[in-house]
């Protein structure tokens, strides 16, 4: 009979379980929905302060028996049904404005939930594509490692196990003697060891032309801020360095790149020489990218616009950049409806693809373009020449 009862609770406590995991579930269904509206927020890119990002949610509510209210009747269905879904009477219409009733309705509650939070859920299944273990000496980190045991140590690291493992053995030889001694006690010891890196070089570079409008440059210095907001809290090593072109290229500070615009024409071979140069100096030093070294990575968000008589030098330096980068991706900017013909760099970037460079394109229009461009440029390696 104890047996029965215990099984019983343990059958409740199971449920609360799996309800907590769904509802948990569908948090972050939510915040992913919601997500184009957070990160529109104007100063999530610029504050420096620690932010929360507001998001509305369903209540959580605990199942409960309750006496049924007027003339219910009984009856057995034969639809589909989803764990959680609300039955209704026929006729019902929820969601719609209407006189004031006194019939039940869904709750929702307004969470704020931590700007690093939201990053870490929407990484988890994220990773630099086609990332290579770092085999450079200075690009190792101390990592802690088990080590043997010892007589002496922390309390925290005593194992037990061994410990009376050790205890046994002795009263096997000295019968009589004590339970337990000090020369019985083990500790586990820990060692710190240089361990390989994942180290990564990550080159972000923006047009900041004349020809990129406010709303262009918005739309890209988000996308570049979610990608370095969870590139550093999913990776120990990774060096993001922050470019800006117009007719000249420039390297910025973090804070300063996220607030550059700028004047002129577009030159985009300033840039893929100066992230080249930066390459070939701190990182690659004319190497290609199956050999030894850190992984480099190649971000462009550009409205797709570039001076008539940069296109064989820009094509150039992009053919030698692709054979330097683990990886390039190309982001377009288009608010608005899209162009009828292909624009320069979608030409220069799909020469590459045909030649089988790793290298993926993506288009934003609006905010909810974002989203989806991380995705296809984050979860695994794209394949090579992927359509816009």
């Amino acid at each position: 009979m104890a047996q029965a009862d215990a099984r019983g609770w343990y059958g409740l406590f199971a449920r609360g379980a799996r309800d907590w995991l769904r509802h948990n579930e569908k948090l972050r269904e939510a915040v992913s929905s919601q997500l184009p509206d957070l990160a529109a927020v104007a100063d999530a890119i610029t504050s420096d302060a620690p932010r929360a990002w507001r998001v509305s949610t369903s209540q959580l509510e605990l199942a409960r028996l309750r006496l049924a209210q007027g003339p219910w009747q009984t009856g057995a269905g034969h639809g589909p049904g989803q764990p959680g879904e609300l039955l209704r009477e026929a006729g019902t219409n929820d969601g719609v404005a209407a006189d004031g009733g006194s019939g039940d309705g869904a709750i929702h509650a307004q969470l704020d939930i931590a700007m690093d939070d939201v990053i870490d859920w929407l990484w988890e299944a994220f990773q630099l594509p086609d990332l290579q273990a770092c085999h450079e000496a200075l690009l190792t980190h101390a990592a802690l490692e088990r080590d043997g045991w010892n007589q002496r140590g922390a309390r925290s690291r005593l194992d037990r196990r061994r410990t009376l493992a050790q205890a046994v053995k002795r009263r096997a030889v000295q019968p009589g003697g004590p339970a337990f001694t000090n020369e019985d006690l083990r500790f586990r010891q820990l060692a710190r060891r240089p361990r390989l890196a994942d180290a990564a070089a990550v080159f972000f570079v923006l047009d900041a032309s004349a020809s990129m409008t406010g709303a262009e440059r918005r739309l890209a210095k988000t996308f570049f801020f979610l990608a370095l907001r969870g590139l550093r809290r999913q990776y120990r090593q990774v060096a993001i360095r922050f470019i800006a072109h117009t007719t000249h290229a420039w390297e910025f500070a973090e804070r300063d790149f996220f607030q550059v615009s700028g004047e002129g024409g577009t030159v985009a071979s300033t840039a893929f020489e100066l992230a080249l140069a930066c390459t070939d100096t701190h990182y690659r030093g004319n190497r290609p990218y199956r050999d030894s070294g850190p992984n480099c990575y190649l971000y462009y968000a550009s409205d797709g616009e570039n001076f008539s008589e940069d296109r064989v030098r820009a094509g150039q330096l992009l053919s030698v950049l692709c054979t330097r980068l683990n990886f390039l991706g190309y982001v377009e900017t288009l608010p608005g409806l899209p162009r009828a013909a292909a624009s320069e760099m979608t030409r220069l970037c799909a020469e590459q693809a045909r030649l089988g460079r790793p290298i993926g394109c993506a288009r934003l229009a609006s905010p909810d373009d974002v989203w989806p461009a991380l995705r296809s440029f984050f979860m695994a390696r794209p394949p090579a020449g992927v359509a816009m």
